[in-house]
């Protein structure tokens, strides 16, 4: 019987590998229409519906002061991005708050980020929730992903497994790498769900394909177990070799174990299928 080493127990990680919950703030451009208006010198300004963290900063500041919640939320980002403006989480709170009190949902998942992340006020699980919620339930894929997040962690507030699976799913039925990979686990684990290797592979499956090297290593051991597919050393062997490939030193160890259980032509055929894998998914896409 061959050993290889463990699955990952699974992903309680925020985006990217073993980062934690450093979670990148979420970008979208203003969506709210306010007719072109003049600064203070007579200039016409660009249409708030255009404002954009890339607009030049008087015009994000004018729309914002005018109640633009898009300008609002674009100035806030601004303000954690620096450049234009010095860095400056509490003012990037404030237009936040201005922004999610409209209910303009990319500012109340981001407002949650500062809570969690205590940037710009106290870290605060429970205010993190409450806004990460507000956006979550206007199907903001990133807020969807936290709130899972922060039910399987726990810590602050009760553990839920079963709330975490809810809004892991809604997220990554939306394509979320983070949410698939993490889903996988739960049902991989048992956690929130029955034991279902077979759904563990198909959500390990789907964030693989999106390049996470965690799922790859972890669809690497369901074949090289056969645990929810048929066993399959060459898929085993594909698989890990990929992660490896993104630097993960256990895929690389695990590769090296069951390629001693296969023969030539086997190993031809799983760097075959590693190289067509890596032609059709070029790194930033096509």
């Amino acid at each position: 019987m061959v050993v290889f080493c463990a699955s990952r127990v699974a992903g309680l990680s925020g985006a990217g590998q073993n980062q934690g919950m450093k979670k990148a703030l979420l970008f979208v451009l203003a969506l709210a229409v306010i007719p072109v208006g003049v600064d203070a010198q007579g200039t016409a300004l660009a249409s708030c519906a255009d404002i954009s963290p890339s607009s030049a900063l008087e015009d994000v500041r004018t729309c914002a002061e005018q109640g633009d919640a898009g300008a609002q939320y674009n100035l806030g980002y601004m303000y954690t991005r620096g450049g234009d403006l010095p860095e400056d989480y509490a003012e990037a709170v404030r237009w936040y708050r201005l922004a999610a009190e409209q209910g303009f949902a990319p500012a109340q998942n981001d407002l949650g980020v500062m809570y969690d992340n205590g940037n710009g006020v106290p870290e605060n699980d429970v205010e993190a929730v409450r806004w990460y919620r507000l956006a979550a339930e206007q199907g903001v894929m990133g807020a969807q992903y936290n709130l899972g997040y922060m039910y399987a962690r726990g810590g602050d507030l009760p553990e839920d497994y079963a709330e975490a699976v809810r809004w892991y799913r809604l997220a990554a039925e939306q394509g979320d790498v983070n949410a698939q990979y993490n889903l996988g686990a739960m049902y991989g684990n048992g956690d929130g769900v029955p034991e279902d290797y077979a759904e563990a592979v198909r959500w390990y499956r789907l964030a693989a394909e999106q390049g996470d090297v965690n799922a790859q290593y972890n669809l690497g051991y369901m074949y090289g177990n056969g645990d929810g597919v048929p066993e399959d050393i060459v898929l085993a062997y594909m698989w890990w070799n990929l992660a490896a490939a993104q630097g993960d030193e256990v895929a690389q160890e695990n590769k090296d174990i069951i390629e001693q259980q296969m023969t030539r032509a086997q190993i031809a055929e799983a760097q075959r299928l590693s190289r067509e894998w890596l032609e059709a998914h070029p790194p930033g896409g096509n």
